[in-house]
């Protein structure tokens, strides 16, 4: 059955472009406040390496082989990570910005403004949700495949002895 490599290409595909998203947003804003103290951009920072490591494994994950699923455990641990990610940036809004995901009077022309904020927070929630998706069908793909067949074990024939024993 296909349906489990077609949906972790899928998931990759999206993995990728999200962790691409939220680097190229985050990695402007992260450009356009230079100078300042890195303490203070330490959630930026950390969203950027997140992003940056999902990059590199979704392209290195991306092919379909049956390698990739046994890789669950790590998907887990990305969405751990992005789940982090969210929760820091969240967090870092404080609701300066409204609700986080109220997207109703928001304006593309400021750079660093409140939409390209919630852009970063929502496309990091969405990588986290295929990070954890991808997980769970890595580790329900091994379920499947490594399951213990339980079968009648056939009688054992013992080999007669064609001699007598002295003993």
């Amino acid at each position: 059955m296909a349906l489990p490599e077609i949906a972790s290409i899928i998931l990759r595909l999206a993995e990728l472009a999200f962790a691409a998203v939220v680097a190229g947003l985050n990695g402007d804003y992260l450009h356009s406040v230079r100078g300042a103290s890195s303490w203070d951009l330490g959630r930026h920072i950390y969203t950027e390496v997140v992003a940056g490591l999902s990059i590199l494994f979704a392209i290195i994950w991306l092919f379909p082989f049956s390698s990739s699923f046994i890789h669950w455990p790590a998907d887990l641990f990305f969405s751990i990570l992005w789940f982090v990610a969210f929760g820091l940036l969240v967090d870092w809004l404080d609701g300066s910005c409204g609700r986080v995901f109220d997207w109703t009077n928001l304006s593309f022309r400021d750079t660093a403004s409140c939409a390209q904020f919630k852009a970063v927070v929502a496309f990091s929630f969405l990588s986290a949700i295929c990070w954890l998706a991808s997980a769970i069908v890595g580790f329900w793909w091994v379920r499947r495949n490594t399951r213990v067949r339980h079968t009648t074990t056939a009688p054992t024939y013992r080999r007669r002895r064609w001699y007598r024993s002295r003993v």
